[in-house]
């Protein structure tokens, strides 16, 4: 029985779908103006461990997960003038980077990936509602705002009062607006800009309204799952809100899921402190089921630290997991067919963690207690070893790890400046041989040379085998 922290009630609660077996979840996708970065990768990765996992409950048809791409605000429009580009080429651009990150990490596209600019009727629409019903004015200056003085509610995912809020908020400068706690639904067109037509002039919509249409466009007025990073819960969610449920006039969304923020060396991450990674630069150091790792050994909701030290960690823990499997044969065949009591006490103990608000450091924790058991097991019982290492690769793929090889997970790639997998097979044939010759001292050589370049080997029966340190 799954259970979820909800933002809204600030409770963790036995999580019960709308409409029985089937969940919808919207998720808040990226700005697409730059490459994604550590903390995109974050949202990424949890919150297709939880589609995973959803898909594992409710069967894979049953579940539609939206993640909408914000493809027309400020910065978009800063950055294409700084290029000397228009937004549509900008943006197609990050889109793809954004699509080759998340699948080098193992993400799984989603069901849907609206987008703000191919939705423009939707919000017009709901823009024209709100002003129909009082919640929102046209203003002096052009711009169009929802009022937010006539939503009783609002402040309660942030768990503040409206009084609280404008007594915390600074003084705006913009005069137009009848409370500084208003926001803009729709901007009118400056000079140059790209703009849509509407009843209200040429413009373009503000951020917190693209996600309402979007998201009420694909899921319908009311739907299970709302998520994204912590610093969306306000204001971007609050007003998404106010938004929607000031137009339906009933509630938006049963379950806010948020992951919490990470952190650089116990530093908040941020380009002006100079420690701001990318993903693709994260990926040419460390694999991507490294980083895979390293994000859901930390719980979805708790700080992530990012280091190269903690990376080396998920990497020395990941491999511990590899090395379980190696020497086993896993066909299809005995991973299915072995479902002892002893193979799937493993399993319940990993769903129980799972429904336990997706606590993945714990599944994790089940996974490596397997390890040690396939570790001890491939000297006394190859078939229940063999069964148990099925049974952890199925595990692991709800997390989205163990999807390699894993003799080729160990063996990694080679570093700069380092042997290649020829040269080190090569070594390796030429060790052989000087065995088979009684030639112990070019054995150790050899080794030794080996070692340097921080190669380990392992004898077996069936041959040596290596991988990198």
């Amino acid at each position: 029985m799954l259970h979820i922290q909800n933002t809204l009630t600030g409770k963790k609660e036995l999580f019960t779908p709308i409409q029985a077996g089937k969940v919808k979840m919207y998720v808040c996708g990226m700005t697409v103006y730059d490459f994604c970065h550590i903390g995109h990768a974050r949202v990424l990765v949890v919150f297709d461990v939880i589609t995973r996992y959803l898909r594992k409950i409710y069967g894979p048809e049953n579940v539609t997960y939206v993640r909408n791409v914000t493809d027309i605000d400020d910065k978009i429009i800063s950055r294409a003038i700084e290029n000397g580009e228009d937004i549509g080429t900008l943006t197609a651009r990050f889109i793809q980077a954004m699509h080759e990150d998340a699948d080098a990490l193992g993400v799984k596209r989603p069901d849907l990936e609206p987008r703000a600019t191919e939705h423009m009727d939707e919000l017009l629409a709901m823009i024209q509602t709100l002003i129909d019903k009082g919640m929102a004015y046209y203003a002096d200056n052009g711009d169009v705002y929802y009022q937010v003085s006539q939503f009783a509610d609002y402040g309660k995912l942030a768990k503040k009062n409206l009084d609280d809020l404008q007594s915390g908020s600074r003084v705006e400068v913009e005069q137009a607006k009848r409370d500084p706690m208003d926001f803009v639904l729709w901007k009118k067109a400056k000079p140059g800009e790209p703009s849509w037509a509407s009843p209200w002039g040429e413009g373009r919509p503000g951020w917190h309204i693209e996600c309402s249409a979007m998201s009420v466009k694909c899921l319908g007025d009311h739907f299970d799952i709302h998520g994204g990073g912590l610093d969306l819960k306000f204001p971007h969610h609050e007003n998404e809100i106010a938004q929607s449920e000031g137009c339906t006039g009933h509630k938006f969304v049963n379950y806010w899921i948020h992951n919490g923020f990470v952190r650089v060396d116990d530093e908040k991450m941020s380009k002006s402190l100079g420690n701001f990674f990318i993903i693709r630069d994260v990926l040419k150091t460390y694999a991507p089921e490294v980083i895979r790792y390293f994000i859901l050994n930390s719980h979805y909701m708790s700080p992530l630290n990012y280091s190269d030290e903690n990376l080396d960690k998920a990497k020395s823990s990941l491999t511990t997991l590899y090395q379980a499997l190696l020497g086993l044969e896993l066909s299809d065949a005995t991973v299915l067919d072995e479902q002892s009591d002893y193979v799937q006490g493993y399993a319940q103990r990993f769903f129980q963690a799972m429904d336990d608000d997706f606590n993945t450091p714990m599944a994790i924790s089940v996974l490596f207690d397997m390890s040690h058991e396939i570790n001890r097991l491939k000297t006394s019982d190859t078939a229940q070893a063999t069964a148990l290492a099925g049974q952890l690769k199925l595990l692991a793929e709800l997390l989205g790890l163990l999807e390699n090889d894993a003799q080729q997970f160990l063996q990694g790639s080679s570093t700069e400046g380092g042997l290649s997998d020829d040269e080190i097979n090569a070594l390796i044939e030429q060790r052989a041989t000087a065995k088979q010759e009684k030639n112990w001292s070019e054995c150790d050589r050899i080794r030794d040379v080996l070692d340097g370049e921080d190669i380990l080997l392992e004898d077996t029966a069936e041959g040596t085998r290596w991988r990198r340190k």
